[in-house]
């Protein structure tokens, strides 16, 4: 591993990978030998279009040419902030048409939370245990996961927490509730998927009190389970929406949504009650949009699903104990931590890049680009069971 990088490079795990790349494109990575690594993780579900798409590459270097960063977010008229806000909007339902572009997803949680509590003049936020919305400490509030946050108290007060997926803990949420934020699909915790209409109850329950309904689709967004955003496989309409990651093309980018309505009361008392120098950056935008232009013209969105059943055939093992997820936000549950980590790691020395989930250590991440091929998919699909082969 490169000295300089662990001298002089901030480092976030007792072991990083360490794979030094010189060049990446479409499904495929390469190290500075000229390895070839095929990623099943995308950037941790961030790369939606693999590595340097054309039209991602095409508009950022048209974008360059024409002006990069040129005043703080929400004065001035940008071209590809405007035209990628009305792109989603055209995406979502009615009540969701006002954007807010913010530089990550942590970044749009904040703001998330700050305009449940600013809407409603509120305090109290709920939230679900073993729930990941980002690493700020608004965000890591709002974590459900003390072992995440314990080093990090205090954090923000007013915080409440709920079992995903338990219909009596909705009795938490009440006239005090601000909001109540919940990712559509829980990543860290291992892909879990909502059951017996959670989602929808909750919501009820959130318009019954005047509460919020945050929902996070950082992860599940951008056609990553088979509809443009997650909700809507769950008969839900959240009041705001929180994403990133695979909405940048593989560029940094968060946002956040709601109606036109609830997002005003940012504008005044106090004005500039939420603001932020390079969001919606130009450049960023202009990836952004490339992106969800190639995503919503094409046929990625429902092929997710058919790649997903060719996944689950092909990963047919007595190791493989469940298959969590849905599209390609997909978790392989195996038996122990020690497996899944021997697994990952000799997947990786065998040119397969696959990851490990945030909280759930028995599970592996396979969060591939939406532009995998089916050929792609049997090549790291075949990588995955021979390996579990040898090590049974």
């Amino acid at each position: 591993m490169n000295a300089d990088f662990l001298k002089y490079q901030a480092q976030t795990s007792p072991h990083p990978l360490g794979i030094e790349i010189s060049r990446a494109n479409g499904s495929y990575l390469f190290d500075i030998e000229n390895k070839k690594y095929l990623d099943f993780v995308a950037g941790v579900s961030a790369n939606s279009l693999g590595h340097n798409h054309p039209k991602v590459i095409a508009a950022i270097k048209e974008q360059l040419d024409s002006y990069m960063h040129v005043m703080v977010y929400g004065e001035f008229v940008q071209k590809p902030q405007l035209e990628l806000c009305k792109l989603l909007a055209t995406n979502l339902p009615p009540s969701l048409q006002n954007i807010y572009l913010t530089n990550s997803g942590t970044e749009a949680t904040e703001g998330a939370l700050k305009l449940a509590k600013k809407f409603t003049g509120r305090h109290e936020i709920i939230s679900c245990h073993r729930a990941y919305h980002g690493n700020t400490q608004g965000a890591m509030s709002v974590c459900g996961e003390e072992n995440q946050n314990s080093a990090y108290r205090p954090l923000l007060p007013g915080i409440k927490f709920m079992e995903f997926n338990n219909i009596n803990d909705i009795n938490l949420i009440t006239e005090n509730t601000a909001g109540v934020i919940i990712e559509t699909i829980q990543g860290g915790a291992g892909f879990i998927e909502p059951t017996n209409n959670y989602l929808s109850k909750v919501q009820k329950r959130c318009n019954e009190v005047g509460a919020l309904l945050i929902l996070d689709e950082i992860q599940t967004g951008i056609g990553r389970t088979g509809t443009f955003f997650g909700f809507e496989n769950y008969n839900c309409i959240p009041d705001i929406i929180i994403t990133g990651k695979g909405l940048g093309g593989g560029m940094p980018i968060g946002a956040f949504i709601s109606s036109k309505e609830i997002m005003d009361c940012l504008k005044d008392k106090p004005k500039l009650g939420h603001i932020t120098t390079f969001g919606g950056h130009p450049v960023i935008a202009a990836s952004a949009l490339a992106t969800v232009k190639e995503v919503t013209n094409s046929n990625l969105i429902p092929e997710t699903l058919r790649k997903e059943k060719l996944i689950r055939k092909l990963l047919m093992h007595p190791k493989i104990k469940e298959i969590r997820g849905k599209g390609l936000m997909l978790a392989l549950m195996v038996e122990s931590e020690e497996l899944a980590s021997k697994i990952i790691l000799e997947c990786m020395n065998r040119g397969l890049i696959l990851f490990w989930l945030l909280f759930e250590h028995k599970a592996i991440r396979i969060t591939p680009p939406l532009t995998i091929s089916d050929e792609e998919i049997i090549e790291g699909c075949s990588i995955i069971t021979t390996v579990l082969d040898e090590l049974v």
